[in-house]
């Protein structure tokens, strides 16, 4: 008997123009809990209530014995018990075009500016689609010129590498991303501005990101005060549209500003769903959901492009242990950690380099350029060890060359490494500026001898 309804059901599903309508048993809260689509509708899908103040657009996110419970796209208000909700059967989908480029689009992938030239693609994208599998996948490739110094010495970004930049709130995020926008050698940009502050948006869309950097990029906004459903999926339509442009061989930079604010919205739906607080209040699909979203970024199959994806982390009290810091942490290809302090000596982008790591080193850099690296780091390092000592004026100058040497080096980096956006220097250009920063500090820098003749 079972089996004869599932197959009724399933060709009631796919009849054309089949209407599915249940109704409204109880509202409470931001959850709302539907009667007569417990056998119709599954987690993740859509409806639509239908209130008095016009329709609504929900997901499913628990099911049990009193109907489904569904949280709202928009609010509940007009909203009572008793209203018609429709099941949407496609509603999880979105059509990226090409003409999306140098657009803004909000989370459900409509155009947010009026009289736009843009049109839906013919082609449906999934919102929550699978990652390439792990054996189809191409190898990481090549190193991506950024033109931003700091990175491109000891933090190179590679084709199809996913970096995590962690940072507490107003060190330069923000500022960082239109520079990765403007300056990366890549073909399209997408950026998901998740649970991003209103009046922000126009300004990283006008003064930060620029004509430069829009003619080429997707916007995807959600700002903080649409419903944690809106927040959530602005990652992954961003995401989904980064791999629409893959697909079409493209090499995709994929931006997305917080993973800490996907994460509190999904905590709010787990929550609102019933799911127990675990970790610092986070439910367990937090922890679920972060891996599935991370993932889809990186290299793509033999034939299409790649997705090269830079995550922001905001990291509560700068702490760069706390749950969500220390699970992207373990997903991602490496970490870029933007420090306080730095900041506050008015040195951008504010990158600490001995916290910061690219796990594509020392593959992506040559043999001359890693050992450059090295020298730099260490002499970086050697400042950092002592520099408690020389603020108080406890370290004499004389008394170690080495920590001499690492002051010289340190008061000439600070000021190299330091660029506005505007500013651009190719990578080379940047290693030959650091070596010789290096010997005039008085380090002993070997290289091999062919980089030492085309240094020359």
């Amino acid at each position: 008997m079972n089996t004869i309804f599932s197959s009724l059901n399933c060709a009631v599903d796919e009849a054309d123009g089949a209407r599915i309508v249940g109704y409204v048993r109880s509202v409470t809260g931001l959850s709302l809990t539907v009667a007569g689509l417990e056998r119709a509708m599954g987690i993740g899908q859509r409806c639509i209530v239908h209130g008095r103040r016009g329709p609504v657009l929900a997901e499913a996110v628990g099911l049990g014995e009193a109907g489904t419970r569904v949280l709202p796209f928009g609010s509940w208000d007009g909203v009572s018990v008793g209203d018609r909700v429709e099941l949407d059967q496609h509603g999880d989908l979105i059509h990226p075009d090409e003409s999306w480029i140098g657009q803004v689009v909000d989370a459900l992938g409509r155009p947010v500016r009026s009289g736009t030239s843009w049109t839906p693609g013919e082609h449906a994208r999934d919102l929550k689609a699978s990652p390439p599998r792990a054996f189809d996948r191409k190898r990481v490739g090549a190193k991506l010129e950024t033109q931003i110094k700091v990175f491109d010495i000891f933090t190179p970004i590679c084709r199809g590498q996913r970096m995590g930049v962690f940072a507490g709130s107003g060190v330069g995020k923000s500022t960082l991303m239109a520079m990765l926008a403007r300056n990366t050698d890549t073909d399209v940009i997408v950026i998901g501005l998740v649970g991003e502050r209103g009046r922000e948006v126009q300004d990283f869309i006008q003064n930060d990101l620029g004509p430069e950097g829009m003619a080429r990029a997707v916007v995807v906004v959600a700002t903080g005060d649409e419903p944690p459903l809106l927040r959530r999926q602005a990652a992954w339509t961003a995401t989904a549209v980064a791999e629409h442009f893959r697909d079409e061989g493209k090499q995709v930079l994929l931006l997305i500003d917080s993973v800490t604010r996907f994460a509190m919205a999904q905590r709010e739906i787990g929550l609102s769903g019933g799911e127990p607080p675990t970790t610092r209040g986070y439910p367990p699909t937090v922890f679920a959901e972060l891996p599935h979203l991370l993932e889809r970024a990186g290299p793509g199959v033999e034939g299409s492009g790649d997705i090269t994806g830079l995550y922001t982390v905001l990291v509560d009290g700068d702490d760069m242990n706390e749950p969500i810091a220390d699970t992207v942490r373990g997903i991602v290809d490496g970490h870029i950690v933007l420090d306080r302090h730095i900041a506050e000596q008015d040195r951008y982008p504010a990158v600490n380099v001995q916290k910061s790591i690219s796990r594509m080193l020392p593959d992506c850099h040559t043999e001359a350029e890693y050992r450059i690296m090295q020298a730099a780091r260490r002499a970086l390092g050697k400042y950092a060890d002592m520099e408690d000592l020389i603020r108080v004026g406890a370290y004499r100058p004389g008394a170690d060359p080495d920590t001499d040497a690492a002051i010289r080096f340190h008061q000439s980096a600070t000021v190299f490494l330091s660029q506005r956006k505007s500013e651009r220097l190719g990578s080379m250009r940047a290693f030959a500026e650091t070596y010789r920063l290096l010997l005039e500090a008085g380090f002993d820098v070997p290289l091999p001898e062919e980089a030492e003749s085309e240094g020359a």
